[in-house]
């Protein structure tokens, strides 16, 4: 008998010992398995090596908390979370993050304080979401914050969660949909944040001119997005000898004046040298301050004299206007002489596509675009960025636009181009157009410079074309100033001009591909709301009494078994 609490004793004792080892290894060494077909829980390779690779602390600030969440705030909260625990196991004592209640406080001055600065300072406003706290209950109006600040020193940046979301309605499916597409811009949004305040040496992006290109408020929003986000600085084209490797992105926006084989061989050699080109093109004469001040005008062709060097990277851009039953509105005056908004097909709202710059943004708004086409390129990969949507048509130059077109309703049936290219990226390794073109002498002025003429690329390069160089321009408000770009002047609604304008740059200067995470794709399975409020009551009382009755039973059990094995007389004693 004594022997056998004897070893009952060392049995428990080894027990204790084997959890305690077992706590012990796990504390050193764990691992997580995501069983979820789309990766859900998993971090990319490049956040990964980002996040190790931080040499000081970075502190997150999440405003998106509260008492009384929405059930769909309240999910993606906790997604939130779970991902920063995750960020925590490769970042270490690196990484810290907080939850704050931008609300908790009683006193509305401080409240109103903390907005004003979430808001002036890091671009964070509230947003109403009209939503229940739980499945089946009413409907609740709460103010929310969906954003964060990440700090790194004494550099900050804020965190907009629903930036470049497609907007979605209050409905619960309407709702569900655009947290699912918040919850998988997680991992891009943070890393990108995280990324652009610990980088010691921001990429070069210079702003070309000499050709007419727009250079004023109307680039209010696309220049200082430059300066904000990279080194950036203008690069007068004529007046240099060529365009130094250095600068790691040229934006050519909207340029008016031809060009001339000289400046187009610097942009040539520029690309041959390793060069990434952002593209944005008026090639026919279409401008919107001609549409109020003239009545109208024709559209026609520039005559900017690059149709050859893009035909040589793969792109050719069309001489044809398109238009789009998609698409934004203008103020006309109507037949009792009030002024109302109308549809005006010239301005198409255009689409993204699945590739990481523009795949789940908000519509691209765009003014007298024209088409794009690709053309035999050895070795280079063309991916559409941006298109039309299903109903579309095109108008060949010249063409007249007026607002004639707007006193008949347009027919339906002559929109039945679908999803034309405005937009492409180029990738690969690229041929120059000057191939046996150039001139001894200029051969030997380049080389003396120390930059000798390239026949082909040195590495593979990227370029970005888009048949519209207003989709980088905002317009001016004379009581507001320069207004966001994408902003409708009339209607104050802002499209996802910059989303698209930023995630270009993004994807041609950096090396690291943060910006693929913006391809995650997650499934969004909802419940049946129906089944939900039939078996509400019965799914309640399965998830909370029948843990109850199992340990009442398990324990009951347990002491018949105990009772049995220790009474007096028992044989087994």
């Amino acid at each position: 008998m004594k022997g056998k609490k004897t070893n009952n004793r060392l049995w428990w004792i080894g027990i204790a010992g084997a959890l305690a080892l077992i706590n012990v290894l796990a504390a050193q060494f764990h691992q997580r398995f995501d069983l979820t077909e789309e990766k859900r829980f998993s971090l990319s390779k490049p956040t990964k090596d980002l996040l190790r690779q931080l040499e000081a602390p970075v502190t997150i600030d999440v405003y998106l908390t509260g008492k009384e969440l929405p059930a769909v705030v309240r999910k993606f909260r906790n997604t939130l979370s779970d991902f920063l625990f995750e960020t925590k196991q490769y970042a270490g004592n690196n990484l810290q993050f907080n939850f704050i209640d931008p609300y908790a406080s009683n006193d509305t001055a401080v409240v109103r304080q903390l907005q004003d600065s979430l808001a002036t300072n890091y671009g964070l406003t509230p947003v109403v979401i009209n939503a229940p706290a739980a499945v089946g209950d009413e409907l609740k109006i709460k103010q929310l914050i969906h954003g964060a600040v990440v700090r790194y020193g004494d550099r900050s940046v804020g965190v907009d969660l629903l930036q470049g979301e497609k907007s979605f309605g209050t409905e619960k499916e309407q709702l569900a949909a655009l947290y699912n597409n918040m919850e998988a811009r997680i991992e891009y949004k943070f890393a990108s944040a995280i990324q652009k305040i610990t980088t010691k040496q921001k990429p070069v992006v210079a702003y070309a001119l000499g050709h007419g290109e727009t250079f004023d408020a109307r680039v209010n929003d696309a220049f200082i997005t430059i300066r904000e986000n990279y080194s950036g600085d203008t690069i007068n084209i004529k007046e240099v000898p060529f365009i130094p490797s250095q600068i790691n992105a040229l934006v050519i926006l909207k340029p008016t004046q031809p060009f001339a084989d000289a400046d187009k061989l610097k942009i040539d050699q520029y690309v041959m040298n390793g060069g990434k080109v952002f593209w944005m093109i008026d090639n026919m004469y279409a401008e919107f301050d001609s549409l109020y001040k003239s009545n109208g005008f024709i559209a026609y062709d520039r005559g900017l004299n690059l149709e050859d060097l893009l035909f040589t990277y793969g792109v050719r851009i069309n001489q044809t206007l398109l238009q789009d039953m998609q698409c934004d509105k203008l103020p006309q005056v109507g037949p009792n002489g009030q002024q109302m908004l109308v549809d005006w097909p010239f301005f198409p709202i255009l689409n993204g596509t699945d590739h990481p710059i523009s795949k789940n943004l908000d519509g691209i708004r765009s003014m007298f675009p024209t088409t794009l086409d690709t053309v035999q390129a050895a070795g280079i990969r063309k991916t559409v960025l941006l298109q039309s949507s299903n109903n579309s048509r095109y108008l060949e130059a010249p063409a007249k636009i007026d607002f004639e077109f707007l006193q008949i309703a347009p027919d339906q049936k002559l929109f039945h181009k679908p999803a034309t290219p405005v937009a492409y990226l180029l990738e690969g390794k690229f041929r120059s157009l000057y191939t046996g073109r150039v001139p001894r002498a200029v051969a030997d002025s380049l080389k003396q410079m120390n930059h000798p003429f390239q026949n082909t690329a040195v590495t593979d390069g990227k370029m970005i074309v888009v048949a519209d160089g207003d989709i980088a321009m905002n317009q001016f408000s004379s009581s507001a100033g320069p207004l966001p770009m994408g902003m409708n002047v009339f209607t104050r609604y802002t499209f996802a001009n910059k989303d698209f304008f930023v995630n270009s740059l993004e994807y041609l200067v950096n090396p690291t591909d943060i910006l693929q995470t913006r391809s995650k794709e997650y499934t969004l399975r909802l419940l049946d709301p129906r089944r939900v409020d039939e078996q509400r009551s019965t799914w309640q009382l399965v998830n909370i009494a029948l843990p109850i009755v199992l340990v009442v039973l398990f324990g009951y059990i347990y002491q018949q078994v105990r009772k049995r094995t220790y009474t007096v007389g028992n044989p087994k004693n």
